[in-house]
């Protein structure tokens, strides 16, 4: 796949360089300082890059009294090589007085060691070569590095969106190199042009200039005041200007400008030679510039920034390497004898873990499957016969195997038999075009001959387990199968358990629902719309609970009870001070949104929890719409005090009820929706927030019909 050549090319850079690229981040950051100290320096004189060159030299001349040459460094500095007492002496000026401001910036010990080159130069031309080729490797580091970020990213113009955290090493390292790619792209490129000019890959053109001393003229004579190319030439523009050394004619200034180096005649002020810079000089100034900072406080910070992130970068990028699950698969039966077969697009290998467990499960039944990744897709057959069920479960990062699946549409993989399918697809909300692929995919099969669709795209927001156990319970009584999940190692939360105490229960014994409020006594800190994650016996499935966070120690959640529910049971007959363990689950997609405007809650049953949570932390008394759906009226009872409360302190605008049993004709909380939809299309269009838990998908269905009707879909 596409992504992963490069990723496993970023790797194979990475490793190769990694030892000098790391003693080049540290000479690398040491080395940015220089730039930034010189700068630093009291030597710049506002306004005098204005000055003429006749003005300047005017001012410098009447101070002293021989003058050999006047240069200005990349750091606007400008210091004069002066005779003084019959002693030659080099110093910094003010150019509007000649005064000297202090001595040259001499290199200090600690930079000087930076610059010595390394022991591998000692191998001569061996070493210069394994030099270049690591800078190389680094500018392939950097490139694709920026194509990795923008295909995880959704594309270039998403390079810089929000990076959805999976866990430390991979948010710090998309993070930090999305900053410091640019900067060490740049080091890398111009480290290799000095190199390739230092070691005589590149020829250096030097400016040769020629004088026809037979076609000098000793007149008219002018003052060097009234030469056209001092009046006219900035001091910003220059580089050196060199004194003759005598009065003779035959001696002239020479000038090198930023562009151009020329001689002039010391009597007339005629140019005698001139000459632009070759290409390969110009391009030297440029990568000295950009290669070392000299001359700009902040490019020099951007380099010290990029040298200092390289071995963070090495580090988080070999923990992210060594984190990844593989992605081998072994396969018990063939894809011809199978009657299940399951086609997995994953990139970092989590996905695959999720399709592991359910291809187990079918073998624990007896049940034929094999196991492929999508870009295996290819004709399957079963004695003659393919009647098997084809699963497709996708992540979100789909570009390296977009090529491979829509080929499904050409006539030399059309299916010959009949086949029923299935696709689940992976991703992230905090992506753009959330599930994208599944849906392409979903279409490529649908339009294929024989094929048959079981369901419409079935989506799981940031690896939920629960909500692929949702799936393969829908799926697993299609198919008549007795199919139960276990959890994968590497999917569960690594977090410690905390401990809380039931402070209350409230209950609505004819609905079987019930709401504890929880103490928590230690570790975790939740938010209104995390999940509690309980396992109420040795064993058993964890099961999560959304959470409403009240105060600062206080939790909410509503439960409904069900008949033979092991996990819901046990909470149930929780008591007043019993003492509960469980994990917090950190559930960022569904937090309250702090900058929304104006926000609407829709929920049923249960559903409510969270929200009752968030309302609380509405201390802005932004306009919130609580839409909540049951069957009866006095299924309130439960929640009538917080929503009350809510109501007289601002912080819930309105609440709007849809009871389904109340009355002979049912309502539901889509009716709500479609009665309303001019307030759910002002939401969207002032880019607000519209949040959806425990609500059954045709309220889901009706809400995002309203939104396609105005090209309104977030």
């Amino acid at each position: 796949m596409i992504v992963s050549v490069w990723r496993f090319s970023h790797l194979i850079f990475a490793i190769i360089s990694s030892l000098f690229l790391l003693i080049a981040s540290v000479t690398g950051v040491i080395l940015a300082v220089e730039p930034i100290s010189n700068k630093m320096e009291s030597y710049s004189i506002s306004g005098a890059d204005e000055l003429s060159l006749a003005e300047t030299l005017e001012n410098i001349n009447t101070k002293y009294e021989e003058v050999l040459a006047v240069t200005r460094d990349r750091n606007g500095f400008v210091s004069a090589t002066v005779i003084i007492d019959g002693k030659n002496d080099e110093f910094y000026i003010d150019p509007f007085t000649g005064d000297k401001l202090g001595n040259l910036i001499q290199k200090k010990a600690s930079f000087s060691i930076c610059y010595q080159p390394p022991p591998i130069l000692f191998l001569k031309s061996t070493g210069r070569f394994l030099i270049g080729f690591a800078s190389f490797l680094l500018i392939l580091i950097s490139i694709s590095g920026i194509v990795l970020i923008a295909k995880r990213q959704g594309g270039y113009k998403q390079f810089f969106a929000p990076v959805v955290r999976e866990n430390f090493s991979q948010y710090n390292h998309v993070v930090y190199a999305r900053f410091s790619l640019i900067p060490l792209l740049v080091l890398a490129i111009t480290g290799v042009y000095l190199s390739l000019l230092r070691f005589d890959v590149i020829p250096d053109s030097q400016v040769s200039l020629q004088v026809d001393f037979d076609s000098i003229q000793e007149e008219p004579f002018k003052e060097y005041t009234e030469f056209d190319l001092f009046k006219t030439t900035p001091l910003s523009e220059l580089r050196e200007l060199e004194h003759p050394f005598s009065e003779f004619v035959e001696d002239y200034y020479i000038i090198r400008l930023k562009d151009k180096e020329l001689y002039l005649n010391q009597v007339t002020g005629d140019i005698l030679a001139e000459e632009k810079h070759p290409i390969v000089q110009v391009m030297l100034s440029w990568a000295t510039v950009l290669h070392t900072g000299e001359g700009s406080i902040l490019w020099s910070m951007a380099l010290g920034l990029g040298s200092l992130a390289i071995p963070f970068l090495t580090v988080t990028g070999f923990m992210v390497y060594f984190k990844r699950p593989k992605t081998k698969v072994n396969n018990e039966y063939s894809k011809n004898e199978s009657e299940y077969v399951i086609l997995v697009g994953t990139e970092g290998g989590t996905t695959l873990q999720f399709a592991q467990e359910l291809h187990k499960q079918l073998l624990l039944s007896g049940k034929k499957s094999h196991l492929a990744l999508m870009n295996q897709y290819s004709l399957f057959k079963k004695n003659g016969t393919f009647s098997g069920h084809y699963g497709h479960i996708r992540t979100r990062r789909s570009p390296g195997i977009r090529r491979e699946v829509h080929t499904t549409g050409q006539k030399k993989n059309q299916q010959k038999q009949a086949f029923d399918f299935s696709v689940i697809g992976f991703g992230s909300t905090a992506y753009p075009n959330f599930c994208q692929f599944a849906y392409e995919t979903h279409e490529v099969l649908k339009a294929s001959n024989n094929s048959t669709a079981l369901e419409e795209v079935f989506t799981v927001n940031d690896q939920s387990f629960e909500s692929f156990t949702n799936w393969c319970s829908i799926w697993s009584k299609q198919m008549g199968l007795p199919i139960k999940l276990k959890k994968p190692k590497l999917i569960t939360s690594s977090k410690p358990a905390s401990t809380f105490k039931v402070i209350h229960k409230a209950e609505l014994p004819e609905d079987d629902t019930f709401l504890l409020s929880l103490k928590n006594l230690n570790g975790s800190k939740p938010v209104s719309g995390d999940l509690l994650s309980v396992v109420p016996a040795k064993g058993a499935r964890e099961r999560l609970y959304s959470i409403g966070k009240l105060n600062s120690d206080t939790l909410l959640i509503s439960i409904r009870r069900h008949e033979k529910g092991l996990c819901s049971n046990y909470l149930y007959q929780l008591k007043q001070d019993a003492k509960l363990t469980a994990i917090v689950v950190n559930n960022r997609n569904f937090h309250f949104p702090k900058h929304s405007k104006k926000t609407v809650f829709i929920a049923t049953g249960t559903g409510i929890g969270p929200f009752l949570g968030m309302i609380q932390e509405n201390i802005k008394r932004n306009e919130i719409h609580l839409y909540w759906g049951a069957k009866t009226k006095d299924a309130f009872n439960l929640y009538k005090d917080y929503i009350e409360t809510a109501l007289q302190e601002g912080k819930l605008t309105d609440f709007k009820t849809a009871y389904s049993r109340q009355q002979s004709e049912k309502i539901y909380v889509q009716h709500l929706i479609e009665r309303d939809k001019d307030l759910f299309l002002e939401v969207l269009k002032k880019k607000g927030c519209i949040m959806i838990c425990g609500i059954h998908s045709y309220a889901k269905r009706s809400f995002t019909r309203i939104a396609a009707t105005q090209q309104q879909i977030p």
